[in-house]
């Protein structure tokens, strides 16, 4: 896989947002936007889990853009608990992928505000491709998946997560009737597991 990737600045309400645009081979299927996990606890653009769904999509033939959320790194402003993130996220939607095949993906505390962020564009936007890893359904309000998007949607999560309980996430699916993958022995970050973790995405992807 050779890709290129470019460092960019787009705009949000609270000022600048620090991004990385990487480039498949080839003309782009779409654009996915991959959202991080939590600033407070040191979550960037640049966490290893993060790095592994952005690979995985450029190995399918996706450009991919991921950036800091407020606070983090060059990106201005200032932590908003998820609010100004999903907006955020939404502001390099419009600017990276105004149109085309859209796929939406996050990792921990990036997959709540993606959650948010499909809320709001689902019905006017093909969202192609949906993933999320460690989905960070015990201390906040994850918003459920529409159910039109179930078969486009991948939730995977570590049997051992220490940080997000599975059983908070199969609470969260199952009133949705919506399937969670789990990896035996996974931890929140995946440590040892980051190759399976691609593969899985990979094989969502070319489904």
């Amino acid at each position: 896989m050779n890709s290129q990737t470019q460092r960019i600045t787009w705009h949000g309400e609270a000022g600048a947002i620090e991004g990385l645009l990487d480039q498949p081979e080839g003309t782009a299927r779409g654009v996915a936007v991959v959202a991080h996990p939590h600033p407070l606890f040191g979550g960037t653009m640049d966490n290893k889990v993060v790095q592994t769904l952005a690979r995985a999509f450029v190995q399918c033939g996706w450009s991919v853009a991921r950036f800091n959320f407020r606070g983090v790194g060059a990106s201005e402003g200032a932590h908003d608990a998820g609010d100004g993130e999903a907006r955020d996220f939404l502001s390099v939607v419009e600017q990276v992928a105004p149109s085309g095949a859209l796929a939406i993906a996050g990792f921990s505390f990036g997959s709540f505000v993606a959650s948010h962020a499909i809320e709001s564009v689902w019905e006017h936007r093909d969202v192609e491709k949906i993933v999320f890893v460690g989905t960070a359904t015990e201390r906040l309000a994850v918003a459920h998946v529409p159910r039109s998007l179930h078969e486009k949607t991948l939730v995977v999560h570590g049997e051992q997560d220490d940080t997000v309980s599975l059983a908070s996430v199969m609470d969260w699916a199952r009133p949705q009737s919506l399937p969670v993958t789990v990896v035996p022995g996974g931890g929140h970050f995946f440590h040892g597991q980051l190759p399976l973790l691609k593969s899985l995405v990979v094989r969502h992807l070319i489904a």
